[in-house]
């Protein structure tokens, strides 16, 4: 049958066409939508992405474009101004230079917005010209970004299904059948063999198999491998119960589940929170403590959703479930905690203990103390705590036995700088006995009253 060459003729002039059409409608779309954006930000008479700029330096804290914060939300609020109050662009630019100056002169709607959002008056910016907040006004009059479409992201070393190249499993399936049908052929041609054999009156001797004593009966009679196998199972016991006996009371790497969901390595590694913004304690008292919830609230007020990192989330963190979705229901969990209202921005008094799983425990017999370590011999967090900025989940870095301090004390040069105590006895003990360098087990941190007291 020969081809009806028409018919593909017609096709390709057909996909020729559909693709012509879809990409010049594409290019008009996007013509329509930067138009759009032109116009609106013309309208405005400010620069769209500098606004963006400065709409996050200094106006994102308290207030969001779609949602109302600790102030209202700013999305087209030049627009709402003028057709919903009457109010022109000089009444913007007063208000957000001397938003202060203007409750007191007794402007209406400004006492307002005053008396609405609990009598706490908007931060004055003197320093934003006309123009600046012409940017603004520009960005908050902007259309919202199209929703990013997720990217599917393979494990390290994987391929995606889109690839050309054929899967590792298909070619694993085709090599075990492959080898399943030559052990079967190899199994039907012993047979056809045999078969054979006997047609032709070959008779087959079937091997001769001597009698031997069993191993285990051989074993048991050999009185001198029993004695030695005796005596290194009793070692090998003594060994083993030995090394479980000393990892009582050791926790290394318990990494409990939270009631809330913490992530260290967004707070002190992505953000650079320092650690002790939250366990203030550890400068001044023995214990480090547990952060008080209204310490997370003095950036969750503000910080209701997470965004994500700018790079994306890793494969990790997508098989581990560490979506921006899961911190944000987490952040929910701390507004319930607190009794926090996030619709009108105010607590109702109806809060909930969080009951935390604590992670380091040291035996009651023995002292520690934070600040000792932390204010006055300079150490460290992550000296103890390991690598916080990168736990996700946190957990016991170090295993905090005896040994394991001792050796500190002996290896820790104390820092002598700027330290009056430390330099005065370093000076001592290196006129009478020439030390160098100081440690804590030179001024009696071995000690047994140190720690047990």
């Amino acid at each position: 049958m020969k081809k009806v060459l028409y018919r593909h003729l017609f096709s390709k002039v057909l996909g020729l066409s559909l693709l012509f059409f879809s990409t010049s409608f594409y290019a008009q779309e996007e013509a329509v939508v930067s138009e759009v954006v032109a116009e609106d930000a013309n309208a405005s008479g400010g620069d769209v992405a500098k606004g963006k700029q400065l709409f996050n330096q200094n106006c994102a804290a308290c207030h969001a474009l779609n949602r109302k914060m600790t102030g209202p939300a700013l999305a087209n609020v030049e627009s709402r101004l003028l057709e919903d109050e009457g109010l022109d662009k000089e009444w913007l630019y007063a208000w957000i230079k001397n938003s202060p100056g203007m409750i007191k002169s007794g402007d209406a709607y400004a006492n307002k917005i005053y008396a609405e959002y609990n009598q706490a008056a908007m931060t004055a910016f003197p320093t934003l010209s006309n123009a600046d907040i012409d940017d603004i006004l520009a960005y908050t009059a902007a259309p919202p970004p199209a929703p990013v479409t997720a990217v599917a992201v393979a494990s390290e070393g994987g391929e995606t299904g889109s690839g050309s190249g054929i899967s590792n499993e298909i070619i694993l399936g085709a090599l075990a059948l492959v080898f399943g049908l030559l052990v079967i052929m190899l199994i039907l041609v012993n047979n056809t063999l045999r078969r054979i054999a006997e047609a032709n009156g070959v008779v087959l001797e079937k091997e001769k198999v001597e009698k031997r004593t069993p191993i285990w009966k051989a074993f048991a009679q050999n009185q001198f491998l029993v004695l030695v196998s005796v005596i290194f199972l009793l070692l090998a016991s003594a060994y083993f119960a030995y090394g479980w006996m000393m990892q009582v009371g050791v926790d290394q790497g318990y990494a409990p589940v939270q009631p809330i969901h913490y992530s260290h390595k967004i707070h002190a590694g992505d953000n650079k929170i320092e650690c002790k913004y939250c366990h203030s304690s550890a400068r001044v008292s023995k214990h480090s403590g547990i952060p008080a919830l209204n310490v997370c609230m003095n950036c969750h007020k503000s910080i209701y959703e997470y965004k994500g990192n700018p790079e994306g989330p890793s494969a990790e963190d997508l098989a581990n479930g560490y979506t921006n979705e899961f911190y944000t229901g987490e952040i929910k969990k701390l507004y319930k905690a607190v009794g926090w209202d996030e619709e009108n921005q105010k607590y109702t008094g109806e809060s909930q203990p969080v009951e935390w799983v604590r992670i380091h425990n040291l035996p009651d017999f023995a002292y520690f103390n934070h600040s000792q370590h932390v204010s006055v011999g300079g150490i460290e967090c992550q000296t103890c705590h390991g690598p916080v900025e990168e736990m996700e989940v946190m957990y016991q870095f170090a295993p905090l036995t005896m040994g394991w301090c001792i050796n500190c004390h002996r290896e820790t040069e104390v820092k002598v700088e700027d330290n009056a105590y430390y330099a005065a006895i370093h000076e001592e003990l290196s006129k009478k006995y020439g030390v160098d360098n100081l440690t804590v087990a030179m001024m009696g941190g071995l000690e047994c009253g140190k720690c047990h007291y």
